[in-house]
């Protein structure tokens, strides 16, 4: 037992040293299904429709498909789904078995939409709504049109590649009678001439049997009306996707624990969700690849390398793609699974995506404030006394964070009691402050004996099992390791028990849970995860299945938070593994990225990247996880944070202790500062947050959300939006004294929105790129005109402490003086806001006037909060007086103060949001 003991803190040291090292991770080479999939060369696709044996239903088609090199047969399915979106599948018509279709990635089943069919004997042509897709014959093509533009193809470049399951010429015969309902099954193909890394490969000292052979499926897509492709997180890339045929190996989606990344790398990370946008001045359109196995996908067509001036060059050159940009999806295993999303504006497109897989739920208001987290804090006196201090230093904090050393030796479902004697008094007082707990719980189970989950596991099979039978065992941070296998529900079901307070004791209702290590991670499995011959639930390998399972570990936690709570809470989880769906679930975190400031640019084009894949609520650690940032990096990543949805600073347990108040003085008062403005910001980004899950729409956006005919921004990502109402341009540079601000085009010209700072309100009326002057407390954001934003301006030790607190309304008026927003509030925990319990305001600035009216009149809410200043920016003339009118008609005089030349407060209207309608009219 010594002997493992300390293999394992050697594998655990050189994990600790080392940078990613890739020789670690597979190139597409080296995966023999990539190998064998890219090199697809056909003149013309070898796939062909049998259009004779069309089938037609009311709401899709089925039709065989064969391949005339090999005489396999494949079934083509084909649907309409409301919201101009395609759906299709390609399988084997007589399978040697059934290959595995995804499961828990969407939100249920689609509405499918009436289609109208007609053939031609050489074409298929399926009609739907106002679009429609033909399908060709020989060569097998589909071509997407909405509303008559050809928009998306697939198998237009004859890369579709479908590897039928069969049996090894040596492998002993199959038992009498085993396979009589597949007597058309091909003849084999001969084994001497398949490449090496067909039937069984090695990888390093791993060697994965495959005893269905090959099983690769494959499809290419050509987005026509699009110059640039964006989607498939998680890498540590740019938010444009970049050519990658001829130009080393394509983009790697499978789950994968990458230790201090590399950054402008094609390389896997944690979590993979399969869907390509594309985009361009006439329409946007998307393609979601629902696959979970290992997938790799090639990129070509695209200029996404320019920055924003050789972007601008380019535009006024009138330089043009010569090649619509294309994407190669290629998959180890499933079947071809396609939804096609025709958009046309990209706003339109991330809505068909949501509507397919879910948009996240409305979390609780703490879980949008700071959280506070390392890796790890000593004790429940440490806990408690950093939770002082930020009382002490007047920081705004709500979440103090556990990760894997609370536990008694890395067993979860338990606590070290030296170190936490009492951990429910902890919580306890960390409630009575206004504050919350959350604390890790991973997948990997420490074996031993002494350990209930680990011996109730054992007993009752719940493990995943190696390609022999047996309770697979591995190594993670607890030492030997198994993992119970969370796609079966009976599994699942006992794990989320665990949370129960009946079992769990040492928790609290409203205790937040962070699900890490979950891809899983495997110190000595290939590629530091499990081999994927492993077998699953239902008979699956696990190379069927893999970028699924910290999904299928949420769906268990979320179910046990519910029922922690009797279903009345809204559940904190944060993942660092995630796959479409992800959303519903839980918020995800960029993971181990280093305290340098590339990783701090990186930032923003990898939450990006998550955000318009539905994965709004996204983050990064502050500061970085690994290292010890310097004072200027780390402020700059507090002021970068503090606008992005989840804002937690963590870092390793060899870094030095970075609380904000262990830096000088000044540096702490940075912090501070951009802390308290997160704050102030809050009833706006509870508001986002209510609008994304009712809408779907991202919350961080890129420009070409708002502005898709501006070519220009099609390259910008180190500037972003938050919903359409402010744009961010971090200052992520050492030394910067200035920054560029792109301000785009609504039109694709000159014709500007205007912006205003939000910290002086000073006007900016241009296109184009702006330098803007900064100092250590300036980040350039500004509200976009034709906005009504709220604000908080008293800010309080947490955001529940907040939850009574008068309002601001910040009114930043067009060209035309006018002005929209909107204000949501509910009880800021519960699910009491499904059931009608919430107010959802609108707001309206227009003829020199602000009114208020209530979205959904049936819905209500009693609430304290009330109105103690609006704001109005960019009016020509100051009013000499206003009137506040409420929905009784009473009229009441409201005084102006604070009057510049570009804005003037509304002092204390002290109207209630309860009221149903209001005004307050500017008087000359």
């Amino acid at each position: 037992m010594r002997r493992y003991t300390l293999i394992f803190l050697l594998v655990i040291s050189v994990i600790n040293i080392l940078a990613v090292d890739k020789n670690n991770f597979k190139t597409c080479e080296q995966a023999s299904f990539c190998k064998r999939s890219r090199n697809v060369q056909h003149e013309k696709s070898p796939f062909e429709v049998n259009i004779d044996t069309l089938i037609v239903s009311p709401n899709h088609i089925n039709v065989d498909l064969s391949n005339k090199h090999n005489g396999q047969i494949f079934v083509l399915k084909l649907e309409g789904i409301k919201g101009n979106t395609f759906h299709f599948e390609i399988d084997e018509k007589s399978p040697l078995k059934p290959r595995y279709r995804v499961v828990d990635a969407l939100k249920g089943e689609p509405k499918y939409e009436a289609i109208k069919v007609t053939s031609t004997g050489t074409d298929i042509t399926v009609k739907c709504g106002e679009n429609k897709a033909i399908i060709y014959g020989a060569p097998f093509k589909i071509e997407f049109y909405q509303n008559d533009v050809l928009t998306i193809s697939a198998n237009s470049k004859a890369k579709m590649h479908f590897e039928h399951l069969r049996r090894r010429q040596d492998s002993p015969p199959p038992p009498e009678n085993e396979n009589e309902h597949n007597e058309n099954e091909a003849p084999v193909q001969d084994q001497n001439h398949e490449e090496p890394g067909t039937w069984e490969e090695n990888f390093k000292s791993h060697h994965d049997v495959k005893p269905n052979g090959p099983s690769a499926v494959a499809l290419d897509f050509t987005y026509h009306q699009a110059n640039i492709l964006f989607g498939i997180p998680e890498h540590a890339d740019s938010f444009a996707l970049k050519t990658t045929v001829g130009n080393g190996d394509p983009y790697r989606l499978y789950n994968l624990d990458v230790f201090e990344y590399e950054l402008n790398s094609r390389m896997a990370l944690y979590g993979s969700v399969p869907v390509v946008y594309g985009h361009g001045q006439k329409s946007a359109s998307g393609i979601y690849w629902q696959n979970a196995a290992e997938t790799w996908v090639d990129i070509a067509g695209t200029a996404s390398e320019q920055n924003v001036m050789e972007s601008i060059v380019s535009f006024v050159a009138g330089s043009r793609q010569q090649d619509a940009p294309s994407a190669h999806f290629i998959s180890e295993s499933g079947i071809i699974d396609v939804f096609v999303m025709l958009g046309p504006s990209p706003n339109d497109a991330f809505k068909q995506y949501t509507a397919l897989t879910g948009s996240g739920n409305l979390p609780q208001m703490f879980a949008i404030g700071y959280h506070q987290c390392r890796w790890n804090y000593n004790d429940q006196q440490d806990v408690m006394q950093v939770a002082h201090k930020f009382d002490e230093h007047d920081i705004p904090m709500d979440t103090m964070w556990l990760d894997i050393e609370y536990t008694d030796s890395k067993k979860y479902f338990t606590w070290d009691h030296q170190k936490f004697p009492n951990a429910v008094e902890m919580m306890k007082n960390l409630t009575d402050m206004g504050r919350h707990l959350t604390f890790i719980i991973d997948p990997h189970i420490k074996r031993d004996s002494g350990y209930f989950f680990h011996n109730d596991c054992t007993d009752r099979g719940y493990y995943i099992k190696n390609k022999d039978g047996k309770d697979y065992e591995g190594w993670c941070w607890p030492g030997s390791a198994s993992y119970p296998d969370f796609f079966d529900p009976e599994i699942r079901k006992y794990y989320a028990d665990q949370y129960l307070l009946e079992n769990f004791k040492e928790n609290a209702r409203d205790t937040g849970i962070w699900n890490d290590m979950n891809e899983p991670s495997v110190f000595n499995g290939p590629e530091i995860t499990m081999p994927k011959d492993n077998l699953h639930y239902g008979g699956w390998e696990h190379r069927d299945v893999h970028n699924l399972y910290g999904q299928m570990q949420l769906v268990g936690t979320f179910d046990g938070l519910l029922r922690r709570a009797q279903n009345e809470l809204r559940p904190f989880i944060l993942t660092r593994a995630h796959f479409s769906g992800t959303q519903r679930y839980a918020a995800v975190w960029t993971g181990d990225n280093a305290a340098e400031w590339g990783h701090l640019e990186a930032s923003i084009p990898m939450c990006l990247s998550l955000s318009v894949a539905g994965i709004s609520f996204c983050g990064a650690d502050i500061g970085g996880f690994f290292g010890n940032p310097e004072s200027e990096l780390l402020y700059r990543w507090y002021q970068t944070g503090a606008f992005i949805p989840f804002f937690r600073a963590h870092a390793h347990i060899d870094t030095k202790r970075r609380e904000p108040w262990l830096y000088p003085e000044d540096v702490k008062l940075i912090i501070r500062d951009a802390i308290r403005k997160r704050y102030s910001f809050l009833p706006l980004w509870y508001t986002m947050f209510y609008e994304h899950e009712r809408s779907g729409l991202p919350i961080m956006r890129p420009l070409l959300s708002q502005y898709p005919l501006d070519k220009n921004v099609y390259n910008i990502d180190n500037q972003f939006m938050l919903s359409d109402k402010l744009l961010i341009r971090p200052v992520m540079q050492k030394g910067a004294s200035k920054v560029d601000v792109y301000f785009p085009s609504r039109n694709g010209d000159k014709q500007a929105d205007i912006w205003y700072d939000i910290d002086d309100y000073r006007k900016i009326e241009r296109v184009g790129v702006e330098s803007v002057p900064v100092n250590t407390y300036k980040v350039p954001v500004y509200q976009r005109g034709g906005t009504i934003i709220p604000r908080k301006m008293r800010i309080r030790r947490s955001a529940v402490l907040m939850e009574n607190d008068p309002i601001t309304l910040i009114v930043a008026v067009d060209s035309d003086k006018r002005a929209k927003g909107t204000l949501y509030l509910d009880d800021e925990k519960s699910f009491a806001y499904r059931q009608g319990k919430y107010l959802y305001i609108e707001f309206e600035f227009k003829d020199g006037v602000l009114s208020s009216q209530l979205i959904d009149e049936t819905a209500s809410y009693t609430t304290k909060v009330w109105l103690e200043r609006v704001i109005i920016v960019g009016l020509d003339k100051v009013p000499s007086s206003a009137t506040l009118r409420a929905s009784n008609n009473q009229a009441t005089q409201v005084e102006i103060i604070d009057a510049t030349k570009t804005a003037f407060t509304i002092r204390k209207p002290g109207i209630s949001f309860m009221e149903p309608t209001w005004s307050i009219t500017l008087n000359n």
